[in-house]
């Protein structure tokens, strides 16, 4: 189990509160095949060492290298209400070692 897991809030995070879901796109598929990069969405307060000790933990392989982007929700158009947005979430991409592989499906 990954250590030193408490954030800037001092929230305790286990491995599987940071990583919430792979993100399955084409274009991720197509960089998981060619550039063994994997797109994550993450916990909006975990940094980069704790997405790297999680996804070490959860999928045992060895991560190189990881990238976070903080996305804003968008505004979307409901039928009954005006001022409505999706949730601000933040993504991880990671970088693995060439021999270790994730596999979705």
């Amino acid at each position: 189990m990954p250590k030193n897991n408490i954030t800037k809030t001092k929230l305790e995070l286990e491995p599987y509160q940071i990583v919430l879901r792979p993100l399955v796109t084409e274009k991720g598929y197509h960089r998981a095949e060619h550039q063994n990069t994997y797109y994550f969405e993450v916990h909006q307060l975990a940094n980069k060492k704790q997405i790297k000790d999680a996804i070490e933990y959860l999928f045992e392989v060895v991560v190189i290298d990881v990238r976070t982007q903080s996305r804003k929700g968008k505004p979307v158009k409901t039928r009954y209400h005006k001022n409505v947005k999706r949730h601000d979430w933040k993504k991880a991409i990671v970088k693995l070692h060439p021999e270790s592989k994730i596999n979705y499906f």
